[in-house]
């Protein structure tokens, strides 16, 4: 993972989720993905945070997307790891959210840690 390759990837994963195209949100991620999220808890009820497999994601996403119809998301940050990167940006409910995602060897996302905090100045 280098700085280019991870703007880029946090660009598009960024007009993605702003465009709300279940499909495309989906592309990012590798069929096994693990993605821990205290919303899953939330729009889920799932009390582990934890949700596993391209599908059941995708259902999550889908829920998730219908609660927020007026989600939008802005990019603060893009942090590169060893393939991972961190994408720092506001959230829904103008929460301030960093993901931590790491990638598998085709470049797919295979494992997500989401955080979020309420802003100190709102």
């Amino acid at each position: 993972m280098n700085e280019e390759t991870a703007k880029q990837f946090a660009a598009e994963w960024l007009d993605a989720w702003n465009s709300h195209d279940l499909d495309r949100i989906l592309a990012h991620y590798a069929d096994n993905i693990e993605f821990y999220s205290p919303f899953v808890a939330k729009v889920l009820g799932e009390p582990s945070g934890k949700v596993s497999g391209k599908d059941h994601l995708g259902a999550y996403f889908a829920r998730a997307l219908a609660a927020y119809p007026e989600l939008h998301f802005d990019l603060f940050t893009v942090l590169v790891g060893v393939k991972s990167v961190t994408l720092h940006y506001r959230s829904v409910n103008r929460l301030i959210a960093a993901e931590v995602m790491l990638f598998d060897d085709r470049g797919k996302v295979a494992t997500v840690l989401a955080h979020y905090a309420k802003p100190e100045h709102p």
